[in-house]
């Protein structure tokens, strides 16, 4: 006879309630403050990745413009033989978000190769030449311009 000494008592309005309002502006601001962190080094962990693109393009074109070196002993067209820097194909000459091309004209004994970037990566311009010499060119909000190497993520030194 137990269940005839329990009562039933009825619930409360406070049993029922949910979050206050002060508890929800809380969980609120806490996921503002850790999306004001975690947005912009995103976008510079991609924008990282997409530098990857440079450096690849601008290798590999400047392996393509030694083997062409080899073959006729200069950088520049050589009768019907086109150097690839002047590849009018642009999708030849395309490497994710950046356009490499030939800063200058190639000519018998140097050539200047230059990466420059678009959409994500706008404002990034890299080069390197036949010397294997690199430089850079970034957006004052990632850093200060180098002459002597790539700059390849935030806030890298020269």
């Amino acid at each position: 006879m137990q269940s005839s000494t329990m009562r039933h008592r009825p619930r409360s309005a406070a049993t029922f309630a949910g979050f206050t309002l002060i508890e929800l502006m809380i969980a609120v601001a806490i996921i503002a403050i850790l999306a004001a962190i975690a947005i912009p080094q995103y976008r510079d962990y991609v924008t990282r990745s997409r530098l990857a693109d440079a450096s690849s393009g601008l290798t590999t074109m400047r392996a393509q413009m030694e083997r062409y070196y080899q073959d006729n002993r200069t950088y520049a067209n050589t009768g019907t033989f086109v150097s690839p820097c002047n590849n009018a194909t642009t999708s030849a000459r395309t490497f994710g978000s950046f356009l490499i091309s030939c800063s200058g004209t190639p000519d018998t004994s140097s050539f200047t190769l230059q990466a420059v970037g678009s959409g994500p990566v706008l404002g990034f311009t890299f080069t390197i030449n036949q010397q294997d010499v690199r430089s850079s060119t970034v957006p004052s909000t990632w850093g200060s311009n180098c002459a002597t190497k790539w700059i390849m993520k935030k806030g890298d030194a020269c």
